[in-house]
């Protein structure tokens, strides 16, 4: 599954189901199928990843897996994907949209 983020603020943000459903539970967000992250709720999350972000530990653990071909020992991965590197582009779309007070949503 894809979820694609949406705002008229801004592009579009598509991760895979693992990955945005890790940055989903960092702002307390229940991943679901569809959902929305209201103007009065993105302050709450923008401060919530950038939490994660100033967290050594958290922000350069791996993403979660995405498929069953993919070595999950990090000594077998080439090039591993941190956490930081799928929370960046998710952050600016939700800094964007609080500026221009659009909600973020998904599944619709």
């Amino acid at each position: 599954m894809i979820y694609k983020f949406k705002s008229s603020a801004s592009g579009d943000v598509i991760m895979l189901k693992p990955n945005a459903e890790q940055v989903l539970a960092l702002i307390g967000k229940t991943p679901s199928p569809q959902g929305i992250i209201t103007v009065e709720q993105l302050p709450e999350a923008i401060a919530a990843l950038e939490a994660a972000l100033a967290n050594p530990e958290l922000a350069t653990q791996e993403s979660p897996a995405t498929d069953e071909g993919t070595p999950k020992d990090s000594a077998e991965r080439a090039d591993p994907v941190l956490l930081r590197q799928r929370i960046v582009p998710f952050l600016d779309l939700l800094r964007r949209s609080l500026e221009a007070e659009a909600p973020v949503v998904w599944g619709v």
